[in-house]
């Protein structure tokens, strides 16, 4: 995950900070940034976050602090409001958060129930299995799992992605390290930046869609600009992976029955969605919600003709004798995620209730600028995840043009490719890779990544110069 800097974001304004505003009775909203109420959330954030950080070593699960931190903030201000006679100020607003949550909260759980009924159904472990079978080379396999990780995370997420090509190269790799050190930096570079130009890549990504900011089909224009994001650095680090043939494998994996009839209906559920937003003006997740629906139905078959599993066993030795559960699916979503989601929107909501957003959005977007800002925003999700720093940004709201909110959308979501810890792709590789993809390892390689990252930016003003002349 991607930690700390959103911290130092909501700290830098405190100099500039005025004092509690007195409530009259037409006042709905509070200036609470230098009041005790104010500083104490922030320091709850902080600890929160530190805490966060350090799951490696606690292996406290980090949904846990934001939960504690998210009710405490929210508790704090509802009690200050109170006192001032305005009870229903901040209930309204942490409903409007929470409602925010829920859209985000139900899209992603339709998502990740496809993508575990994918795995159930050994659609990854079959595509895995059929590069092993392959025999391509060192370079041509760096390459490739660059290529396919760039491809597969627009549909699906970036750390499922990232796995999956993780688990090809060190099937492949064998204790060859530089080999595997190199096409893990290049398969995080590569989920990043693909998931950077579709509304189902990245979670930034969808927060913007759902927020209306961004069309559909304009998030595309970012294709160019994160093709560019991926391919600088690795032909760069191609001519440092070892030009080596190694052994192939006779590993054979078929996938279960239904797997492809599953892809092709998450295929369907993505564009319900998508017409269910474009053409009738509803939310985004209704569409993801009632394409869960058809994977219930389709689950349903399975479970009722579950003997055929038994029957393709028998004549491909392929696995069925379990019958399909959508439920286990679902109880299999990634819900320390989910929770951990809830509670980082929830906390920056109640900052940016607070004031605190208003303020950095003033020494950014105004004194700054917003091409430096989203800019800075990027290299910010390098260190902080970059969902909260997108939903600070969301929050905000900034005067920007179309242009400056597809390049706040690309810097977001490729900025965390910076640093091994700068995204969840990056996390999870330096576990499955232990030892041979590292922090240090890829710290190595930041220049390059940041060549192009900038690359990106000015390719983005190349070609998608039109829309900074646009309103969103």
């Amino acid at each position: 995950m991607r930690h700390l800097a959103l911290l130092r974001l909501l700290l830098i304004p405190l100099a500039l900070l005025p004092g509690l505003a007195a409530a009259s009775a037409g006042e709905s909203h509070l200036d609470l940034t230098r009041h005790w109420v104010g500083i104490t959330a922030i320091v709850i954030f902080v600890l929160a976050y530190l805490l966060v950080m350090a799951e490696e070593f606690t292996e406290l699960r980090k949904s846990k602090p934001v939960l504690v931190a998210a009710g405490i903030i929210w508790g704090l201000i509802g009690w200050i409001y109170v006192r001032h006679g305005m009870p229903h100020a901040a209930e309204a607003a942490v409903r409007h958060n929470l409602l925010e949550y829920a859209e985000l909260m139900l899209f992603l759980l339709a998502a990740m129930t496809y993508i575990n009924a994918l795995e159930e159904r050994q659609a990854f472990d079959a595509l895995r299995s059929w590069l092993i079978r392959k025999g391509f080379g060192l370079r041509k396999l760096f390459w490739l799992t660059g290529v396919l990780a760039f491809f597969i995370s627009p549909v699906a997420d970036n750390l499922t992605t990232a796995l999956l090509m993780c688990a090809v190269v060190l099937a492949v790799g064998g204790d060859n390290t530089r080999f595997i050190m190199l096409a893990c930096i290049n398969i995080v570079v590569a989920a990043n930046a693909g998931g950077a130009f579709s509304p189902f890549g990245d979670i930034t990504t969808l927060m913007v869609w759902q927020k209306g900011i961004v069309d559909f089909w304009t998030f595309f224009a970012l294709f160019a600009p994160s093709l560019v994001n991926w391919l600088v650095p690795a032909a760069i680090m191609h001519f440092a992976v070892p030009d080596a043939q190694p052994t192939a494998s006779d590993e054979m994996v078929h996938m279960k029955r239904g797997a492809r009839t599953i892809m092709a209906l998450f295929l369907a559920t993505i564009a319900t969605a998508v017409a269910f937003h474009q053409f009738l003006h509803l939310p985004p997740v209704i569409g993801m919600l009632t394409g869960l629906g058809y994977l219930k139905f389709f689950g349903y078959y399975l479970k009722k003709t579950s003997a055929l599993d038994a029957q393709r066993f028998e004549a491909h030795g392929a696995p069925g004798d379990q019958p399909f559960d959508i439920f286990e699916r679902v109880a299999r979503a990634e819900w320390d995620t989910l929770l951990f989601f809830y509670g980082v929107i929830l906390c920056v909501g109640g900052l940016g209730f607070i004031g605190y957003l208003a303020l950095a959005s003033e020494v950014m977007y105004t004194q700054w600028g917003a091409t430096p800002a989203n800019v800075v925003v990027g290299l910010l999700s390098a260190i902080v995840d970059n969902i909260p720093v997108m939903f600070a940004v969301l929050t905000m709201q900034p005067d920007m043009s179309l242009g400056q909110w597809l390049l706040v959308t690309l810097t977001a979501g490729v900025g965390g490719s910076l640093l091994s810890i700068g995204s969840a792709a990056g996390v999870a590789l330096m576990g499955q890779a232990r030892g041979k993809y590292t922090f240090f390892g890829h710290l190595k390689w930041t220049p390059v990544i940041a060549l192009g990252y900038a690359a990106s930016i000015g390719v983005h003003f190349l070609v998608n110069g039109a829309y900074f002349q646009m309103a969103p």
